[in-house]
């Protein structure tokens, strides 16, 4: 997933703000939906994007505060998820060279 969010510490971060990629993988008990092939029994990714975009919309100034409020907003949606991982790369920081990416991975 691609965003433009205000995730940093430097004042011009927060209002400038930059691009980030937002990986995410989950385990659950999938057996019912794959029964029923229906979306209402499904870990349904439409809704899983949207718990993590709404996250990367609160601005902070911490990667692994953004990656906790994720895992944590999706474990409450989505509560029969077993494991998650999620992984924040926010591309081109302003470390003073050329970096492509700073990541922070974190699991539930």
């Amino acid at each position: 997933m691609q965003f433009y969010a205000y995730h940093g510490c430097f004042e011009e971060e927060q209002r400038i703000g930059n691009r980030f990629v937002v990986n995410f993988w989950a385990e659950a008990d999938l057996s019912l939906p794959a029964r029923t092939d229906n979306i209402e029994d499904a870990l349904n990714y439409q809704e899983v994007y949207n718990v993590i975009k709404g996250q990367m919309a609160i601005k902070s100034h911490l990667l692994e505060n953004v990656a906790r409020r994720i895992l944590d907003a999706v474990k409450e949606r989505f509560p029969y998820i077993e494991n998650a991982q999620v992984q924040i790369d926010k591309l081109n920081p302003p470390l003073g060279g050329q970096v492509y990416a700073s990541r922070v991975t974190m699991n539930l």
